[in-house]
């Protein structure tokens, strides 16, 4: 497997985000199913396990916690504060004392002492960047983390918070049909040293070619609200799909695995981390870091998936309002 470097660390390319076990899409695997995925990650080498105190709510992190017995010292494990779920609402929350409180909870249901890295996974826009990044740098000097995280911020964001302390990673949606990073937060990274972690690298599935209506997601999934999934969007979208599928055939792959190739073939500062809960795409999701595209094949994808091309935001509006992220 392909690795690179996060806070210090060299991960595989590749890691699992860990969310759709517990959260977002509908109703998860059972407790037994998703352990067994979650080894079988770690048999073959995806060692980068990303979770977050808002993922079903406590949850995903409590599931963590149980398939990581005996193996924690296997795994580079990263989590998420500043967003939690509070009386059943999602609540954006960057104050110092709730962070700290926050990792103290994450650390009891990971059944953890440490933390390899811990993200603010919203900036908490009524409390100063620098107040809750200064509290995760004593959380680092406590010891009880070991490198600070930032998730969906702008580039000005990111070196304020560098500027307090040193930022090892910045986790943000990237992929061919959300590619917001290439306005400035992906040079901002190169140029401080900072890991980008790639979130949604197939588009919540998008990519993958076999979403065709949203009216068939299940109950609690969050693409029912999603604009680019809806029914005066999604169309368009799935037009762009075609030179996705002329190159996964001249490679004998997938759609997904072209998606994913092209994210990792971006930079080397970048790391993906693809959800899933089924183990084929598990497996094929490894397999990528065998996968090279040409200069010719990144061009055309880069022209086909060009941001003005794609048809709807990525996020609804009120949802928007909490992202810091550049936009086109």
């Amino acid at each position: 497997m392909e690795h690179r470097n996060i806070a210090g660390n060299v991960v595989p390319a590749i890691g699992l985000g860990c969310m759709n076990l517990s959260h977002a899409y509908g109703t998860p695997p059972s407790e037994d199913e998703s352990i067994a995925l979650l080894h079988s990650a770690i048999d073959l080498g995806v060692t980068h396990l990303d979770t977050a105190a808002l993922y079903g709510f406590g949850k995903n992190e409590q599931l963590l916690g149980k398939a990581l017995k005996g193996k924690r010292h296997d795994v580079f494990l990263a989590s998420k504060c500043g967003m939690t779920g509070v009386d059943g609402k999602r609540v954006i929350d960057g104050r110092p004392q709730t962070l700290r409180a926050t990792l103290e909870q994450s650390l009891r249901q990971l059944q953890t002492d440490v933390l390899d890295l811990y993200y603010l996974h919203r900036w908490d826009r009524s409390v100063p960047i620098e107040d809750s990044v200064g509290e995760l740098s004593r959380l680092v000097e406590e010891g009880k983390i070991k490198a600070i995280g930032l998730s969906e911020v702008s580039a000005s964001t990111i070196q304020k918070a560098h500027d307090v302390h040193t930022i090892a990673a910045v986790q943000s949606e990237y992929s061919l049909w959300s590619r917001n990073v290439e306005i400035a937060v992906l040079n901002k990274c190169s140029e401080l040293g900072i890991a980008l972690v790639a979130f949604s690298p197939l588009a919540r599935g998008f990519l993958s070619g076999n979403i065709a209506d949203s009216a068939a997601f299940a109950e609690g999934d969050i693409r029912k609200s999603m604009p680019r999934f809806q029914a005066q969007h999604l169309p368009a979208n799935y037009q762009l799909l075609s030179s996705l599928d002329d190159i996964a055939s001249e490679l004998q792959c997938t759609k997904a695995q072209v998606a994913l190739a092209w994210v990792l073939q971006q930079n080397e500062c970048i790391h993906a981390i693809p959800g899933t809960t089924n183990l084929s795409h598990l497996k094929d999701n490894v397999a990528v870091q065998e996968l090279m595209l040409t200069a010719s094949q990144m061009a055309l994808l880069d022209r086909a998936f060009a941001p003005q091309k794609i048809s709807g935001p990525r996020y609804p509006y009120a949802t928007q309002l909490e992202i810091d992220t550049e936009e086109f």
